[in-house]
């Protein structure tokens, strides 16, 4: 199947930054949100990126052509005729349930449902849909614009040529797609997590600072970031909300949340979006790692 035309579910930071891909690659693209004011700050987001990338000279397109592609709408009835929709919105099973159990009844019949989760049940997803197999996952990394890789997801009851379909539409839109099958964490977050555990219970057990962990892993390992860099980045409320997910699953200590993380999400350090995490970051230029804070709270 040729797919022209994209939905995208959410304009947040994932769904504004899948929009704006698809719209770069030359697609049309339709982003549904709950209020008005959601689309104004996530286009706000595009328009800057955009503008960005123009400077660089890594735009195809004039600016206005690929804005010119994208349309935000608070109507459902907006993506009846996307050959996909892309679900973007909160990390909740219950809301992405019901918002794919109402659009099921909306777009037409041959399009391919994609959920962007990072963790959650693709398959769990799906059953709200009574198109199983024309639903996969499409797991995007942040930030979008900037992340080459995309993991396209099946489940046991995804269709061959849908799946191909998706991991084509991947490699259209600038991407490197990898293949995976739903199993909790999918490839990159079953590795990654208990990387990231691991970081912050040695760090609880005395191995070295902030600082230390982060450039030994850095120099030693080639990593372009350290571990609590990288889980500043990441959230430290969206990991913490991945480990109940995977532990759930494989019921192993690696997937388990350590005391330290609980307390940071508890005190509301969620990492750079709220300003800390493990480090400081009131100056986004020079962050500050908080040993003294966390090593008084821990």
């Amino acid at each position: 199947m040729e797919i022209r035309k994209v939905g995208v579910l959410g304009c947040g930071l994932m769904g504004s930054g899948i929009a704006q891909v698809a719209a770069m690659a030359g697609f049309d693209v339709v982003v549904l949100e709950a209020e008005q004011r959601f689309l104004d700050k996530g286009f706000l987001g595009i328009e800057k990126s955009l503008a960005k990338f123009a400077e660089k000279g890594k735009l195809k397109d004039p600016v206005d052509t690929v804005r010119g592609r994208l349309k935000g709408t608070i109507k459902h009835a907006d993506l009846a005729d996307c050959d996909i929709v892309i679900e973007a919105i909160i990390e909740n099973l219950a809301e992405k349930k019901k918002m794919f159990a109402t659009l099921d009844e909306v777009v037409k019949r041959d399009a391919i449902f994609a959920t962007n989760t990072s963790s959650i049940s693709v398959t769990e997803v799906m059953t709200a849909t009574k198109r199983p197999e024309r639903f996969i996952g499409l797991h995007f990394f942040n930030p979008v614009p900037v992340m080459a890789l995309v993991e396209v997801v099946r489940t046991i009851a995804t269709d061959e040529d849908v799946f191909s379909a998706a991991y084509e539409f991947g490699k259209k839109l600038g991407k490197t797609p990898v293949r995976t099958s739903d199993k909790t964490g999918f490839i990159v977050n079953r590795l990654l997590v208990p990387y990231l555990l691991d970081a912050i219970r040695g760090y609880e057990e005395g191995i070295g600072s902030i600082a230390d962990i982060d450039l030994a892993m850095m120099k030693g390992c080639g990593y372009p970031m350290g571990p609590f860099t990288l889980l500043d980045f990441v959230g430290l409320d969206t990991t913490y909300y991945i480990t109940h997910v995977m532990f759930d699953e494989f019921k192993e200590r690696r997937f388990a949340a350590p005391p330290l993380l609980k307390r940071m999400v508890m005190a509301g350090w969620y990492g750079k979006k709220s300003g800390k995490g493990f480090y400081d970051w009131s100056n986004p230029d020079k962050p500050v790692p908080q040993d003294a804070a966390l090593q008084a709270k821990g």
